[in-house]
């Protein structure tokens, strides 16, 4: 049935396909309305293998349904003309793994949607949390290995092929996109699951009225400044791999220097230094156990690190990724080098708060939640 509807939605696009996308216009009064759009978007696809130990959690094709709405831009603010007259908006995602094990989830997230191919390509990316129905239970549930807890974040994207108002107001869309599940360690056991699907969605534009986007400027990305430097301080708790083994505080301190290169683009430098009480715990059992590894108990649980970064400036909200080497590593745990995936929103000019996930490649080793100030 699936392909029947793929094959439909292909060919009524590329009846609509020789329709022109609307031209611009300079004349920023043309833009007086907020316009909105939603979109259903049904999906089925397979849960990835990224790790061996999930295998028997992989049982058939998840399907689901992604509801969403739209806030429709058309350049009345210099970001919108930067990113290309983006949408942003919430959705919520309903997904039957299609496993005893692992059960339903249900989540609602933020996302934005950008264009490219005289907007027919659109890129979703979206950040949440989900609910998860069925995690591990000890007792009722001790193979599913992927989730720990009921609330993980989550995360999603979408890149569709997009055509609106096929017929009047109603339009069509085809694509591929993958969502991700986990917990960030808060709780053991995280395995984590990423599903690779293939979409179909109908969309309809709530505007009635036509709208007209107002032209870019030309240098409208250049906006360098001078290197500056900024503190940071994180913590959140999380869990070792130890399934039991209980949630601990975490404290990161960090110094950064951060150079703008344009009004999208920033590169940060810093070094960090990194305290974990689930660590000291884990060195604890480890000697204990005695598992033969020479661990003492003696052993320093604090890492230091140091990193280089990018963040993408959306508006007051960042896109960050760093990548870090810890020179300071007295007990080896998930290796030496790690990385760190988010967001960050600036309050002002100044103060910052950010979300994020730090892990050992695939690892996710903790969710941080951060405050900084920038000089």
């Amino acid at each position: 049935m699936i392909r029947r509807i793929i094959f439909f939605v292909i060919v009524v696009m590329g009846m609509g396909y020789a329709q022109t996308p609307m031209k611009l216009s300079v004349d920023k009064e043309t833009v007086t309305n907020k316009s909105y759009s939603i979109d259903i978007n049904a999906f089925q696809g397979t849960i990835l293998k990224h790790n061996p130990d999930i295998s028997h959690l992989i049982t058939s094709h998840p399907s689901g349904l992604i509801l969403a709405i739209n806030h429709q831009t058309y350049g009345d603010k210099e970001w919108q003309r930067l990113y290309n007259y983006p949408d942003y908006g919430v959705s919520l995602v309903y997904q039957d793994l299609k496993n005893d094990f692992l059960g339903i989830s249900i989540g609602a997230f933020a996302h934005y949607n950008f264009y490219f191919l005289r907007r027919y390509l659109q890129l979703r990316i979206a950040q949440g949390a989900t609910y998860a129905s069925k995690p591990y239970d000890i007792d009722d549930n001790y193979r599913n290995i992927a989730y720990g807890s009921h609330i993980m974040s989550a995360s999603y994207a979408l890149l569709n092929y997009r055509h609106q108002n096929v017929i009047q107001h109603v339009g069509l869309q085809l694509g591929i996109g993958i969502l991700h599940y986990s917990n960030g360690n808060s709780k053991a056991p995280n395995k984590s699951t990423n599903t690779l699907f293939a979409n179909v969605a109908v969309n309809y534009n709530l505007s009635q009225q036509p709208k007209q986007y107002i032209a870019k400027e030309e240098g409208l990305l250049r906006g360098s400044r001078p290197i500056g430097l900024g503190v940071m301080l994180s913590g959140g708790f999380n869990e070792s791999d130890l399934v039991g083994s209980g949630r601990y505080p975490f404290l990161t301190v960090g110094m950064f220097a951060h150079k703008q290169l344009n009004k999208k683009s920033t590169i940060v430098v810093g070094s960090e230094l990194f305290f974990s009480k689930a660590l000291e715990r884990y060195i604890d059992y480890r000697a204990v156990g005695d598992f033969g590894d020479g661990t003492t108990g003696n052993e320093d649980s604090k890492r230091a690190g140091v990193y280089v970064g990018h963040e993408l400036t959306i508006n007051k909200l960042a896109i960050l990724i760093n990548f870090g080497y810890y020179f300071y590593y007295p007990y080896d745990f998930e290796g030496t080098m790690y990385n760190r995936a988010g967001l960050k929103y600036n309050f002002t000019s100044s103060i910052f708060g950010a979300i994020t996930v730090r892990s050992h490649a695939a690892k996710a080793e903790a969710i941080e939640y951060s405050i900084g100030y920038r000089l």
